[in-house]
């Protein structure tokens, strides 16, 4: 479970001891403290940008900060370690030279809030985090959901739910940090639990909760770092919803699932003639994707582990024979190395699967509890101390709370 803000929590004094180091003769107000989780992508990989069905939860590992009004009209931002930066709320518009940093969430955050209805003011905010970094586990997803809490808190105006929240963070992480991404790492941070989303309708997507905890089916959740996060295969992660998309417009359609499968199935040579192989198979993994979702989220409410697992292995085998996000080619194979050697492990036991976007980052995998401590120490040596961290899941979304 994730901790509770409060005067008891760690992470949350490591905030404050930065908030007063950094910020301590600032004429502040009340403190807040604000807590954002890290996800991970249960089921459904690549399906959410389609318009697919997601299993996603939030996970024991968080974002915690401590924020406060400062009277100006500039955010001042102090993560444990890294570089204070400020921004000015003068002018909320896009700056390409603040894609792929915080800052540029900070102001995309900002020109959200302020869009329903709310007036812009400066704050002082100190974050500290025990998301692994490049693991994949939507770290700035996190990152942009506490803002969000913080300015819903900071700046008077309507309540802001789980779901605009979410929305806020992908319009923040599309437009100004520039990065292509669906609704399903937001959604999960910002929800909380273990949760089912279905986003065919990307304005009002619909959503269903369930209270499980793996460790009590039997199984540990296990996410191993693969020793390389997604930058060097950006290029690679952004072809994936393009490719996909590419098909749909064949259609006259957006997004896959707007696409008739028996019309595709009937222009299946003309499309290979005009757009290649690999767009036609990534086509078939989301439908067998979503299938495969829709499955293992009946099998977790019916109390079928095994047969979760069962569909797991199915949806790992999907993603890498016909999504083809985990390998690249070459002699540089991280994932796909992590995912052979997490199967040589296991021996048939449990299952594997690669994890969110795919090429670096992170593996899923399930071990039976008895195997937990084996396979943990066996993934390290291979991959290196604090590769496999067995984690669970954290029932609160995003939140902030006056101390």
């Amino acid at each position: 479970m994730s901790a509770d803000l409060g005067n008891g929590s760690a992470q949350l004094a490591v905030a404050r001891e930065l908030f007063e180091r950094e910020f301590g003769d600032a004429g502040h107000g009340a403190l807040l403290a604000v807590h954002a989780p890290a996800r991970s992508e249960i089921a459904g990989n690549h399906t959410d940008h389609e318009g697919g069905h997601v299993i996603a939860g939030a996970l024991n590992v968080a974002i915690d900060g401590v924020a406060a009004a400062n009277g100006t009209n500039r955010v001042r931002v102090a993560s444990a370690g890294y570089p204070t930066f400020e921004i000015s709320l003068d002018d909320l518009s896009e700056r390409e030279d603040e894609h792929v940093t915080t800052a540029g969430l900070v102001r995309g955050m900002a020109a959200s809030l302020v869009a329903t209805g709310r007036e812009a003011a400066g704050f002082d905010l100190a974050m500290t985090s025990d998301i692994p970094s490049g693991g994949g586990l939507s770290s700035s997803a996190a990152v942009e959901a506490a803002l969000g809490r913080v300015m819903e808190a900071l700046w008077e105006g309507p309540e802001v739910s789980a779901i605009e929240l979410a929305k806020m963070g992908q319009f923040a992480e599309n437009r100004y940090f520039g990065k292509p991404c669906g609704l399903m790492d937001q959604a999960a941070v910002c929800l909380g639990g273990l949760a089912f989303m279905d986003f065919e309708d990307p304005e009002e997507p619909r959503t269903a909760k369930l209270e499980l905890d793996f460790d009590a089916c039997g199984y540990a959740l296990c996410l191993v770092d693969v020793g390389c996060d997604h930058a060097p295969f950006t290029a690679d992660y952004a072809a994936v919803p393009v490719e996909m998309q590419q098909v749909a417009e064949e259609f006259g359609c957006r997004r896959l699932c707007e696409v008739d499968e028996a019309e595709f199935d009937r222009r299946v040579p003309e499309l290979r003639e005009k757009l290649g192989d690999r767009a036609i198979l990534r086509a078939v993994h989301y439908w067998r994707e979503n299938e495969l979702v829709d499955a293992r989220w009946d099998a977790l409410q019916s109390g079928d582990v095994e047969r979760f697992l069962e569909l797991t292995r199915d949806s790992g085998a999907s993603s890498a024979m016909f999504l083809q996000n985990v390998s690249t080619g070459g002699s540089f194979q991280p994932a796909m190395l992590a995912l052979g050697l997490a199967e040589r492990a296991l021996d048939g036991r449990g299952a594997t699967r690669i994890h969110g976007g795919g090429f670096g980052g992170s593996i899923q995998c399930f071990v039976p509890l008895a195997l937990v401590d084996e396979f943990t120490a066996r993934m390290n040596a291979w991959l290196g101390e604090g590769a496999c961290v067995h984690y669970s899941i954290a029932e609160r979304g995003a939140y902030a709370q006056w101390l």
